[in-house]
């Protein structure tokens, strides 16, 4: 009977020790239905940016605002995450004539320039793409509306291939308009600026309910 008891004080005394290995981490599930709505996977889309995938290093990562403004600024992946989250449901139309629905999640545009001072003869605002892809939109769209700059799609991490760290959810705009791999925010008073599709012909508005091609 005491050598059992024996065992049984070793063993507790065992199980309470700290254990210096942390537990690994398993990847996280794309969730496939939100609030009774079917997704489209992360996977259910063409690969069609102009210089193929771009690999960013969220340590070094700096999102620039920059043009019209009082002063520019950098912030780091984090710092941009530090706005509040928010996720909503949107419908992705590509010009190919594919679309995919997604769970979005991210931060609103109007809240990453919340500190920046802009100056009022800034009409635009040009976003660039570590690609050196660009596109353009009217300040009153961005800020008039809950423009979401997404980190996440489905519940899980923005994959590299669909724009990670940082993707515009550009809500009533056409796919080209949804651009990818963010890292400059740019005020402009060039109502006219062109981006790459645009400059080959594309709507420069990208609206829905338009003609995508001039």
């Amino acid at each position: 009977m005491k050598k059992y008891l024996i065992l049984i004080l070793v063993i507790l005394l065992v199980g309470c020790q700290p254990h210096d290995e942390l537990p690994d981490k398993l990847t996280s599930v794309e969730i496939q239905e939100y609030e009774g709505e079917k997704l489209d996977s992360v996977e259910d889309f063409r690969e069609n940016s102009i210089k193929g995938p771009q690999y960013i290093d969220v340590e070094t990562y700096k999102l620039k605002i920059t043009g019209l403004v009082e002063e520019e600024k950098e912030y780091t992946y984090d710092e941009v995450l530090e706005n509040k989250k928010y996720e909503k449901v949107v419908q992705l139309d590509c010009v190919e004539g594919w679309s995919a629905k997604i769970l979005w999640e991210g931060v609103l545009f109007k809240d990453i320039v919340k500190n920046v001072v802009i100056k009022e003869n800034a009409n635009t605002v040009i976003f660039h793409a570590e690609d050196g892809y660009t596109t353009s939109f009217p300040i009153e769209y961005l800020f008039d509306n809950d423009i979401m700059v997404a980190d996440k799609m489905n519940g899980v991490m923005l994959p590299e291939k669909r724009g990670f760290p940082f993707q515009l959810i550009a809500e009533s705009k056409w796919g080209y308009k949804w651009i990818k791999w963010i890292t400059e925010i740019e005020f402009s008073d060039d109502e006219d600026y062109e981006g790459y599709w645009e400059r080959r012909g594309y709507s420069n508005t990208g609206n829905l309910d338009e003609e995508f091609y001039e």
